[in-house]
């Protein structure tokens, strides 16, 4: 603990590319949760557009009263 689970639109990332992202999210964790880097897991998860109606419905919308950082839309 903790994990971190990115959805997002695909992007053409290479492993390069996702391990620096995930090196990055691991390092702001690490400091403002004092987790240790072995405690820490990222997953990115690519949703494709006509199918993001479903997070906004399962996962967004329905926590929207405690997320830290509300989304600059809605559906």
């Amino acid at each position: 603990m903790p994990h971190v689970d990115i959805k997002c639109f695909p992007r053409d990332l290479n492993d390069e590319q996702k391990s620096a992202l995930a090196a990055d999210i691991t390092e702001v964790i690490i400091r403002h949760l004092q987790s240790k880097e072995s405690s820490v897991s990222v997953a990115l998860t690519e949703i494709e557009p006509d199918a993001w109606q479903i997070v906004w419905d399962e996962q967004i919308a329905p926590q929207m009263a405690t997320l830290i950082k509300k989304p600059g839309y809605s559906m």
